[in-house]
């Protein structure tokens, strides 16, 4: 089934234009919705917006928008006022810079959408843009009036079919500074080991993104209580949590590692095998002292059992 647009207008590089569509990437529409009801009748509730003074419910050509300028005291904005601040929209993206895919933070990405023709000669156009931006490695900043803003957009091509995404960005004051939020973090001196360690367990686990291996556990749970409540059977019991055990940040790199008393294992030269031949050849002697010592102590233990079971048979023949 075909998406439902967005959006449509026009996506115009200098002088060359063609019709396109924003169809949104992500929907969180497969979820399970639950609602509210009335726990007596079982009948579905609805929401009433009311006078916060008197309780009194208030119907909707009452209703209008405010600001509050202090404790309880507003100033209220009249539809048609916040409809003439609306910037005019050309129904146009247009682009006028590329850079580099990864020039942009991750922090300002808002919504992605597929940018996708309307048209079949609008096809071919985007297919070139987006060959040649996939040869360039690079993607196109655009701007476009979308849903009452003025907003930056971020297209990009994807690896199927010669696609092409659209991402809209969030605004500077939108996104918060790292600096501000670690401010207060302390420094603190990462030493050899650890760091050594950090770097065997990231060279240890290499993989790619795959996003079907993604699993929304709680989805799958309500999903399952659901199925459990409409079917009449026992519920599903959750899994006990695992306790966690505080332990120090180099031990907890070691465990990672697989070396719970000693840092990952570096490659030994010629000295490190001789050393290791003489431990080995010690601990095997080692060994065979301590075997033998054990085989005595049995030996003495089964004397000392024979000579006490000897003296118990001599006392009842007396």
């Amino acid at each position: 089934m075909a998406l439902r647009a967005s959006w449509k207008g026009f996506l115009t590089i200098g002088a060359l234009s063609c019709h396109v569509g924003l169809y949104a990437a992500a929907s969180t529409s497969e979820r399970i919705s639950l609602h509210m009801v009335n726990r007596k009748t079982g009948h579905r509730l609805r929401r009433q917006y009311v006078d916060e003074e008197t309780g009194e419910p208030v119907e909707a050509d009452a209703q209008v928008k405010g600001y509050e300028v202090s404790k309880g005291e507003f100033v209220t904005i009249e539809p048609d006022e916040i409809a003439d601040i609306v910037p005019a929209g050309t129904k146009t993206i247009a682009v006028n810079t590329f850079l580099a895919c990864t020039d942009v933070d991750t922090a300002y990405f808002d919504r992605p959408y597929f940018l996708a023709p309307v048209d079949e000669p609008s096809a071919e156009v985007l297919k070139l843009l987006a060959a040649g931006m996939s040869e360039r490695k690079v993607a196109a900043l655009g701007e476009a009036v979308l849903f009452r803003r003025v907003r930056r957009l971020l297209i990009r091509p994807v690896a199927e079919g010669g696609a092409l995404t659209a991402c809209t960005l969030n605004f500077d004051y939108e996104v918060r500074s790292a600096q501000e939020q670690f401010a207060d973090v302390p420094k603190t001196r990462i030493s050899g080991e650890m760091l050594e360690l950090a770097t065997h367990i990231i060279r240890s686990k290499p993989g790619k993104f795959d996003p079907s291996a993604i699993e929304d556990r709680y989805e799958d749970a309500l999903a399952a209580l659901v199925r459990a409540k409409m079917e009449g059977k026992p519920l599903p019991k959750p899994e006990p949590r695992r306790e966690e055990k505080v332990v120090s940040l180099l031990d907890a790199l070691r465990a990672s590692a697989g070396s719970p008393d000693k840092p990952a294992p570096k490659r030994a030269g010629a000295k490190g095998k001789a050393a290791g031949t003489k431990t080995a050849g010690a601990k095997a002697g080692g060994a065979k002292a301590t075997g033998t010592k054990t085989r005595k102590a049995k030996s003495a233990a089964a004397s000392a059992g024979a000579q006490t079971r000897r003296t118990r048979t001599t006392r009842k023949a007396g």
